[in-house]
């Protein structure tokens, strides 16, 4: 550059710092979303009517214009009140007029000022202005020194993170001595909002300002730290996976070339094989094929992608087409079940009958059974055996205490660790769609919010329309129809009507004390000599103990406890062998306490002989029949019934007509006519911690009433059960053959029954019909024939008279 020109340059920058030659009345322009500082060079383009007025008469007044930012950048047409009253008096140093009318123009700001004064508002803004200079003070401290240094080297930085850091920048930031310039550059070229940059520029404290600076330099700093590394991890996460990528297809290209198969287009090709071998259904087969081709496209290593490999698998490992061939021998089935079941002969019969049909008739839809009985009785056994005798896999489910719909139906695809039902999981484990398939503690079903389960098992259960089981995980029908179901429940009180509906109830009523003997000797003894390690020569136990087993240490309709007490003898025996000793140990009716202890059980003490007021009922329970107690006590007072030993409204309405059906007939039965107003009546059942209800205990209530009024006695030896009327008739009651065993177990010789229940003799086996006398009833008088003894009252009187000596004296 010539000298001349140089001298030209600085005489223009001169003249344009010189403040006596910038004109005191401007032009105004507003300017949204930026904020003007002093010596900062900046690209306007001007496109409102007021603007571009202004920017034209700014030429006028040799090219100076006063900048101001406008307080909302929404505002079309800002007013006095729209605007910052500080600005900047900038300069146009080059001016462009568009096609379009608008203006672009490049405008360098010259010096800070603030408008005092409105000129002119119509067309376009013209203010007064006053100047607002800053000095620089005459010598710099350390600490705006300091200053100065921190904002140099902070803002290299941020232009370095942003990569826009240059030589010519880093010396121009060198040789910067003035604070306020220097805040005013950095302030200038930092993305700061409009409120924060005009907070800045109405600063006149130099230091103040730059030290305000500073601090949004450090914040702008910490951010675009952030920034740089996000984006850095980015493009490296990016650039692995394109890395990742690009080695895997070269991998496959290097097995083609080698003519091998890489593992995933293995696994799709075995996968394609186990489809066509599974013979889905046309729907389930378009199912794993479409997700196959999803599975394919996938990343092998992607979630979703193990997702859909669960999925495949669930399918192909389901038997959808493998069957176990059936093996209908009818001879045979019932040498199986005779062999691991004695007696229950109604049960092995409706068995039997159900193989006989599938024999005639394959395709017959199978039927739903269900066993009802007390624990311990055999009911999952008994499904062993079917399938043992059918040659069918077996496969047992409990739903005891299942609360979840989603165990039964299964759970969506869409949730983490989701999985079919547990009737698909059971039939995948089998690995057949024919199994018997067992599903025990059908009564102990819970619900809550997440759904009811047995509401799930509806339609599994219903030979209608499990053909197309529909398992929400699958989301593909699948066949149950093969399938052999059986239940197993203890009460079928709570199981849900519609599902009771689908199903055939067989109840199993418990064993006899002689069916026990036979099973402990037969199977259940041979099974713990096996157990605990002992020989069958080693151990003899006596039949008369086996008796005393059943009849004083246990007393159940199962088999359970005779079990466990048959486990002890072996147990303490084992011991012995271990010790040392040696010879054949011998169990009789007179050692066996020497293993079990006192006996446990014990015929009711009050029941030891005939008694006025104590008369015995029968009971139902979850675990069988048992007997029921029920004692009455009169005492003076004023004819009030007080019932006590935790009994049910159903049971104390029962009392309460029993004592109205005993005040009616008072005349008939011989009772004073003022028995009943002169004397409370408390009526008793013991075991009082045992909830008990129903109305089967009436005839029992009655013949206590009128024993304890009449003093008759109750004969101990009879037993009752029947609901009884306000006009004495007896109704009749269920539960008969649970009831039946519970008397005979307790030692009653004698039953009576309603005759209504006189057909459900026929379902009592002849052993206990041997052993026990049935009386079957109409009305509350014949019970009382046969229950209450003959009056003993005369008898007792001639036993109190003392014997005399022919004196006369006693």
């Amino acid at each position: 550059m010539a000298e001349a020109d140089m001298d030209d340059l600085i005489e223009v920058i001169e003249k344009e710092g010189n403040l006596d030659n910038i004109p005191k009345t401007l032009p105004m322009m507003p300017v949204r979303d930026i904020v003007v500082f002093t010596d900062m060079l900046l690209p306007l383009f001007v496109g409102r009517d007021k603007s571009i007025k202004a920017m034209e008469e700014c030429v006028g007044y040799d090219r100076y214009i006063f900048l101001t930012a406008q307080k909302d950048a929404e505002v079309e047409n800002p007013g006095t009140e729209d605007v910052y009253e500080i600005g900047t008096v900038g300069r146009v140093q080059k001016m462009i007029k568009l096609p379009d009318g608008r203006i672009k123009a490049l405008v360098q700001g010259i010096v800070k000022a603030k408008a005092v004064a409105w000129l002119k508002k119509r067309g376009y803004f013209k203010v007064e202005v006053s100047f607002l200079e800053e000095q620089d003070p005459e010598e710099l401290d350390i600490e705006l020194e300091a200053l100065m240094r921190n904002v140099k080297e902070n803002s290299e930085k941020l232009l370095s993170l942003k990569g826009e850091l240059s030589g010519d920048i880093g010396d121009l930031l060198s040789h910067i001595d003035s604070p306020g310039k220097l805040a005013d550059l950095v302030a200038a070229n930092l993305n700061l909002r409009t409120e924060d940059a005009q907070a800045l520029l109405e600063l006149n404290d130099t230091p103040e300002r730059l030290k305000k600076v500073n601090d949004l330099l450090a914040r702008e700093l910490a951010l675009t730290t952030v920034q740089a590394k996000i984006q850095t991890d980015v493009k490296d996460e990016i650039s692995k996976n394109q890395r990742d990528y690009y080695l895997r297809e070269q991998v496959k290209a290097i097995h083609r070339e080698l003519g091998e198969s890489d593992e995933k287009l293995a696994e799709i090709k075995e996968f394609k094989a186990k489809i066509k071998r599974c013979k889905l259904p046309k729907e389930g087969e378009e199912e794993a094929v479409k997700q196959l081709r999803r599975l394919e496209q996938m990343h092998s290593d992607s979630s979703e992608a193990s997702v859909v490999r669960t999925y495949l698998d669930t399918i192909v490992e389901l038997p959808w087409s493998k069957s176990s061939k059936d093996v209908l021998d009818i001879t045979r089935a019932q040498t199986v079940l005779d062999k691991n079941h004695l007696g229950l002969e109604k049960v092995k019969e409706r068995i039997l009958e159900y193989l006989s049909v599938r024999k005639l008739n394959p395709k017959k839809k199978g039927q739903i059974i269900c066993f009802v009985g007390p624990p311990g009785v055999g009911k999952t056994s008994l499904g062993q055996a079917i399938a043992k005798a059918m040659k069918r896999k077996f496969q047992r489910l409990s739903l005891g205490g299942i609360r979840d719909e989603a165990e039964i139906r299964g759970h969506r695809r869409t949730y983490i660790g989701s999985m079919p039902g547990r009737i698909l999981q059971g039939l995948r484990q089998c690995g057949t769609n024919n199994p018997v398939f067992m599903l025990d503690e059908i009564d102990k079903l819970g619900n809550d919010f997440r759904g009811d389960p047995s509401s799930a098992l509806l339609e599994a259960l219903d030979p209608e329309q499990n053909t197309a089981f529909s398992d929400h995980y699958l989301n593909i029908p699948f066949d149950l129809s093969n399938v052999m179901f059986i239940l197993t429940a203890n009460i079928a009180d709570t199981i849900p009507s519609a599902l009771l509906d689908r199903m055939e109830v067989i109840r199993i009523p418990g064993y006899t004390h002689q069916e026990k003997i036979e099973i402990a000797k037969t199977h259940l003894l041979p099974r713990k000599l096996r157990d605990n390690g002992l020989i069958r020569r080693s151990i003899t136990i006596h039949p008369n103990a086996l008796a005393t087993i059943v009849t004083e240490h246990t007393l159940e309709a199962g088999l359970r406890e005779l079990e466990r007490k048959l486990d002890t003898i072996c147990r303490k025996i084992a011991r012995k062998i271990a010790e040392g000793q040696k010879g054949k140990f011998t169990i009789t009716r007179q050692n066996l306490t020497r293993y079990l202890g006192p006996p446990q059980y014990m015929p009711e003490l009050d029941q030891e002989e005939s008694q006025v007021g104590l008369a015995s009922g029968l009971a139902w329970t979850e675990v069988g029949g048992e007997i029921l107690y029920i004692e009455i006590s009169l005492f003076p007072g004023k004819g009030e019934l007080l019932v006590t030993g935790q009994i049910g409204e159903v049971m104390q309405e029962s009392a309460r007509a029993a004592l109205t059906w005993t005040k009616a007939n008072q005349e008939l039965l011989g009772i004073d006519k003022d028995a009943f107003d002169n004397q409370d009546i408390h009526i008793h059942v013991p075991a009082g911690a045992i909830p008990k209800d129903g109305p089967s205990a009436g005839i029992a209530m009655v013949t206590a009433l009128v024993s304890a009024f009449t003093g008759r006695r109750v004969n101990n030896l009879v037993a009752m059960t029947g609901e009884v009327s306000l006009r004495g008739r007896v109704l009749p009651i269920g539960g008969l053959k649970e009831k039946a065993l519970g008397a005979l177990r307790a030692g009653i010789k004698q039953v009576i029954i309603p005759e209504k229940n006189k057909k459900d003799l026929y379902d009592i086996p002849k052993n206990v019909k041997s052993k026990l006398k049935f009386t079957c009833v109409r009305d509350v008088n014949q019970v009382l024939d046969i229950a209450l003894e003959p009056c003993v009252e005369a008898s007792a009187k001639e036993a109190d008279i003392p014997e005399t000596d022919p004196d006369g004296t006693a």
